[in-house]
């Protein structure tokens, strides 16, 4: 294991931003010398730094529809996103697909890709749009994506919305998630009612 005085700028990281990570709690120092010193590893530095190895691993396609009656969407965006990486000519593949809302964080597919993720597993996430992917929290996502050297691609990159235009949006997504699991609990009662 190899270790970093503070001044240790092997990697090309300036003294105050080591020490602007240490004091924002995103580099820890490994150990102390006897003196006091703080030494931290050099590949917790590189990967900080952006500079660590490039993740290796497979190119994850990821494709989510809220409904049922999606389900022909959920197919043409997952030949969509294989095309694109074939035309690419990326070889190792693997399409995850998830049927739920936007606002649910226990799908299925969007749990096995971020284990695959935390592992070290994928090099690549393809995305149709980012909103394919979580309707709030990409931002979080994409983040422990640039932590672990995981190339994002996006093919329907949407230029930000004013927060006018976005409100509205997000509002009517947290509204129909809500009143489907209401109607759904009373549906659900109604039809144990009527079988007994």
């Amino acid at each position: 294991m190899r270790l970093l005085s503070i001044g240790g700028t092997a990697v090309g990281v300036a003294v105050g931003t080591l020490r602007r990570w240490h004091r924002q709690g995103l580099l820890m120092p490994s150990c102390r010398t006897i003196g006091g010193h703080r030494r931290y590893q050099h590949d917790t530095v590189q990967t900080l730094a952006g500079t660590g190895p490039a993740a290796t691993g497979k190119t994850v396609c990821y494709t989510r529809v809220s409904s049922h009656d999606q389900a022909e969407q959920l197919k043409t965006q997952a030949a969509r996103l294989k095309k694109h990486c074939t035309d690419a000519g990326i070889a190792d593949i693997e399409v995850i697909t998830d049927l739920g809302s936007g606002l649910n964080y226990r799908k299925k597919g969007l749990q096995r890709l971020l284990v695959d993720i935390l592992r070290g597993r994928v090099a690549r996430l393809v995305l149709v749009t980012k909103d394919r992917l979580l309707r709030f929290g990409t931002e979080l996502l994409f983040r422990i994506c640039e932590f672990f050297h995981v190339e994002v691609v996006v093919l329907d990159a949407v230029p930000d919305v004013s927060r006018e235009q976005q409100l509205p949006e997000d509002l009517v997504e947290i509204l129909t998630l809500f009143s489907s699991r209401l109607y759904g609990s009373r549906s659900r009662k109604n039809l144990r009612a009527l079988a007994d």
